[in-house]
Order: C-alpha cells, then sequence, then structure tokens
C-alpha cells in the first residue's frame, strides 16, 4: 500500500492548522499531539508513525555510507579552505614588511620622501606632488641617485657590516631584513660572486635567505683577470669549490657585464627555469648587481619588447657599496613575471667594512689584475745560495702584514688586487717600527687624520701552515677578504731549468697573516690564471654519479 503524505487528506481538525510555519504538528491520537521545532527554512518534513502507516522508509546502509562519506568530503573541503585563507593572510603579512611601494626611487628603492634633502629617496616638492598627479611616481629618481651617478662617494648603510664615516641611513641589518621574505616565495634565485673577492663574496649560507629556491650561480667580473686566462680552468675550479661548499646549484656562468660577456647565457638560462617565477638577483654589497641588470637587460631587448621598455628606468650602477636600499622591481618579461634588484647583503668580514668611506674607491680594482711578484731575488741584489724570504715581512697598504716564518729559497708570493694598495716588503725584526711609522702615509689605506682617529690597527693573527706535495704547481692562494689574493708558489717557474727534488722536511711554508678585525683569511685551491693557469691546472677525473649531478658551467 502505498504511503499518503498529509496533503492527500481533505481537511484536518482546526486546532492542527498551524499559525508558525516554523512549528510541525503531528496527529497520533485524539488524546495526545507532538509538537516539532523545524531546523530548515524549507518546507517542512512531516513524521508519521509506522503505526499509523505512514513512516518513510529507514535509510540503508549504503545511503548511511554515502552520507558520511558526502561529510567526510564537506570536512577535508572546509580544512583546506581554511588552510588556504591561512597561508594567504601569512604570505600578506609579509608582503606588508617588505612592500616595494609604487613611491620608491627607480634608481636605488629608497621610500620617496620631500622632508630631508640630505636623506636618500629625496625629491623636491612641486616634482613630487606633479608626478603624483600624472601617476608617475615610478618614473622618478631621487637626489642622492642623481649624485651618484656623476660619481659622488655617498654612503648609506651603517651597523654591522656598513661602512664607517659618511652618513648612515640604515642598517645592513635592516638591509638584510628586507631579504627574509624570499623563503617563503616561490622565485629563482640568481646569485652573484665576485670572482676578484671570490670568498669573501660568496654568501655561504645562502640558503638561510632563500630557503629551498633553484640557484644560478653567476660569476661576475671576469674581465679583470689577467690576460691569457683559460676559461676552461676558471669554470672547472669553480664548480669544484662550488661542490665543497655543498651548494646545490643550477648552472655556473662566468660573465662581464663590462665587456656582456657570458649575459647572453644567463638569461637563456633565467627563460629556461623561471616557469612563472619571479626572479631575484641576489650578492654581496658591491659584486655589481645593477650592473648586471643592467646588462641583462641590454641583452634581453633585443628579442623582447618588455626588457627594452624597462632599459629606460633600470637601477643606479656606482662604486659605493650599499647603492641599492630596497627591492627594486622591474618589470622585465613578456609573461608578466617581475625582475628584482635586491639590496646588497653587507658582511662584517670584508675589508669594506672596517675602511672609512672615503677609502673604499682604493678597494675596487678598476682594470685587469697585473699580480705583483716577489721572492729573494727582488728584495736582495747580493742574495746567496740557500737564502729565503723568511724574516721578511709584506705590508699590503696598510690593511694587511704577511711574516714570512718558513720559505725555501725559490719561493715566490704573487699578490693580486687593487692598484692603489701598495706593496712594501720589510724585514721583520723592523717591521713594527715601519708601521707604526708609515700607516697612513707610505701605507694607505687607512688616509688621513680623520681615518687614522679611527683606526684600530692589525689586530687579529693568523698562523698558516701550507702542506704541498709538487713543487711544480703553486702551493696556495691565501686569499684576504674584500680585497684579494696572493699566489704562492713553493719554487718560482723558470723555463732554463726544473724544480729540483725537495727533501721531506721542505715540503711546508708557513707565515703569519695580520689583519683589522674581524676581517677573514681563507686558504683555497689556487686560482689557475694567466697563461702559465692552463700549464699547471690538473681536471679531476669524475665518476658516472658525480658527472651527473655536478652542475655544468657556461661562457
Amino acid at each position: 500500500m502505498a504511503l499518503r503524505t498529509l496533503s492527500t487528506f481533505p481537511s484536518l481538525p482546526r486546532r492542527f492548522t498551524r499559525p508558525d510555519p516554523t512549528l510541525t504538528v503531528i496527529h497520533r491520537n485524539p488524546s495526545t499531539s507532538i509538537v516539532c521545532k523545524s531546523i530548515a527554512n524549507s518546507e517542512p518534513t512531516v513524521s508519521l508513525s509506522e503505526r499509523d502507516g505512514f513512516a518513510a522508509a529507514a535509510p540503508t546502509p549504503g545511503e548511511r555510507f554515502l552520507e558520511n562519506q558526502r561529510a567526510h568530503q564537506a570536512q577535508k573541503v572546509v580544512k583546506k579552505e581554511l588552510k588556504r585563507e591561512k597561508k594567504k593572510k601569512k604570505e600578506e603579512s609579509i608582503r606588508e614588511v617588505v612592500d616595494t611601494s609604487l613611491s620608491c626611487c627607480y634608481g636605488c628603492g629608497a621610500p620617496l620622501q620631500t622632508s630631508d634633502v640630505d636623506s636618500p629617496g629625496f625629491v623636491d616638492l612641486v616634482t613630487y606632488d606633479l608626478k603624483k598627479k600624472h601617476h608617475q611616481l615610478r618614473t622618478v629618481i631621487c637626489g642622492r641617485c642623481q649624485l651618484l651617478s656623476h660619481g659622488h662617494m655617498i654612503t648609506a648603510v651603517g651597523g654591522n657590516g656598513g661602512y664607517a664615516g659618511g652618513k648612515q641611513f640604515v642598517s645592513a641589518d635592516e638591509l638584510r631584513e628586507k631579504l627574509s621574505h624570499l623563503r617563503h616565495e616561490k622565485a629563482l634565485i640568481v646569485k652573484l660572486v665576485d670572482i676578484v673577492d671570490f670568498n669573501g663574496s660568496f654568501l655561504a649560507r645562502v640558503r638561510d635567505l632563500v630557503g629551498a629556491n633553484p640557484i644560478i650561480l653567476v660569476i661576475t667580473k671576469i674581465d679583470l683577470l689577467p690576460k691569457g686566462t683559460d676559461m676552461n680552468c676558471i669554470g672547472d675550479w669553480v664548480v669544484e669549490v662550488t661542490t665543497k661548499k655543498k651548494l646545490n646549484v643550477l648552472s655556473v656562468h662566468l660573465t662581464s657585464s663590462k665587456s656582456l660577456d657570458g649575459v647572453s647565457g644567463v638569461a637563456s638560462e633565467i627563460q629556461k627555469e623561471k616557469k612563472g617565477r619571479d626572479v631575484y638577483i641576489l650578492g654581496a654589497a658591491n659584486v655589481g648587481k645593477s650592473a648586471f641588470i643592467n646588462a641583462l637587460l641590454k641583452t634581453m631587448a633585443e628579442r623582447d619588447p618588455v626588457a627594452a621598455a624597462a632599459q629606460k628606468y633600470k637601477p643606479i650602477q656606482s662604486a659605493v657599496p650599499g647603492t641599492t636600499l630596497g627591492p627594486i622591481q622591474i618589470n622585465a618579461f613578456l609573461g608578466g613575471e617581475k625582475l628584482y634588484d635586491t639590496p646588497g647583503v653587507h658582511l662584517h668580514h670584508r675589508q669594506a667594512a672596517v675602511v672609512h668611506s672615503d677609502d673604499l674607491p682604493a678597494l675596487a680594482p678598476q682594470n685587469r689584475l697585473r699580480g705583483q711578484s716577489f721572492d729573494i731575488s727582488t728584495q736582495s741584489s747580493n742574495s746567496t745560495e740557500g737564502e729565503s724570504l723568511n724574516g721578511y715581512t709584506f705590508f699590503w697598504g696598510g690593511l694587511v702584514r704577511i711574516d714570512i716564518l718558513k720559505a725555501l729559497p725559490e719561493t715566490r708570493f704573487t699578490f693580486y688586487g687593487p692598484k692603489a694598495l701598495e706593496i712594501h716588503a720589510v724585514p721583520t725584526k723592523t717591521a713594527t717600527e715601519f708601521y707604526q711609522k708609515e700607516v697612513g702615509v707610505l701605507l694607505t689605506p687607512p688616509s688621513g687624520k680623520d681615518q687614522m682617529q679611527e683606526w684600530k690597527g692589525l689586530q687579529s693573527h693568523r698562523l698558516l701552515r701550507i702542506e704541498f706535495n709538487d713543487p711544480k704547481r703553486p702551493a696556495s692562494d691565501v686569499a684576504i677578504s674584500g680585497l684579494g689574493w696572493i699566489s704562492i708558489e713553493p719554487i718560482r717557474r723558470s723555463k732554463d731549468s726544473e724544480p729540483r727534488d725537495l727533501e721531506e722536511a721542505e715540503h711546508e711554508i708557513r707565515v703569519c697573516v695580520s689583519v683589522p678585525k674581524p676581517v677573514e683569511v681563507f686558504i683555497r685551491p689556487t686560482l689557475p690564471i694567466g697563461t702559465s693557469g692552463a700549464e699547471w691546472y690538473q681536471y679531476r677525473d669524475l665518476t658516472d654519479k658525480e658527472e651527473e649531478v655536478r652542475p655544468k658551467w657556461y661562457f
């Protein structure tokens, strides 16, 4: 017998009419009635007792299973939506901290302001109001950038890793904090390293800043290497050192922003690997990020009209460390992804952090490096057989002192660094007196009375013991963070004679290096530069597994 609903009855007693639409009255018998509260806004359902023959059929096990499944799926959707909203709020809060608003100088990334003439980002009020009215604040360059573009040395970074003297508007830690959001972003990182200061500018802990984002390693300023340098040797050397530092990179590129060598390879790699992600140019202060971006835009402009348009408002180039004071957004790709120039990471262990701002230009080499070599023949024209550089001291400007404690008669020391820093050799027994008398005069930097008042001297001393096996090859490099390096040859090369056989005790060189605190000193494998580098450099035999995971290098 088919079930019938209440609507099929011709009429109901008057007492069962519902003045309140949210109440349902069910008739069981003349003496009892049940009133139920409806929980839905839709037409209320009527539940009848089985005894009267009007109850709905009980749900089957299959229906209960489907209902449970639907409830479970709905719960998962709600949890997923809540998780997405939480992540979105977190990203928005991060962006608020590092937001590069439209009101920033396109040359240095400093927020535009009209109140302080001497501070970065200053623009006169008339210009600011006019540009704002026409929505052209992105085309404004601040007064500091205009001075920098004309060769003025205006520092702005202070604190740990900043620069003494000059004006300090922001600390190195504050600039580093502006990069902290990178580990939360999905981005492609292009990390720059200066070949002249490879160890000092490498940023070994770069993963703390960028997280698990992929990295393209770019070596800059290769045009400063001596003539005749074999780039095959340099590329292999860089990959070997990078692998030992356990930094996983997609590829390695040797570049020159000046001659544009290798830049097209970086552009191709970026287009291949960005995959919808924004691209961030990252590196230590003064490694040439802004110059590299300008070279990159120039190279990309040949095929990409967006990059060509971006060249009109490109970051300012300057020899002053800390030129860029905030992330600079550049529209450089047809796909809509952004290219960012970032503030340099200011490191307290480089020479630039301990010298006065007026002496900073002396630390930057402008032309090809030409090594200055010293052996016993250069110090004594009347040197006798068996005499060596033991007991001599070298001063590299007023920034480095090297005491020779043990060396062979044929040992040669070759200095590679800026020409502005002269090298002086004196007997060790008179070295301290010589330094106290000539620092700031003959031994510069530091230079000038103001710099000398703040100069604390060479307080850090490091004893280096350098062992070698093959006298035909250089033993090692001693790299000074932020300055250059010294190549040590146990036996100087000669076309006329072969190196002599050495006794076991002669396979060691000892020196003491003194530098200002907290400048770091590194011992590393010798960089194979010049025409002789290709003659002695040895390529390591790789296993199949090493060959597979080892990053490729390009030039």
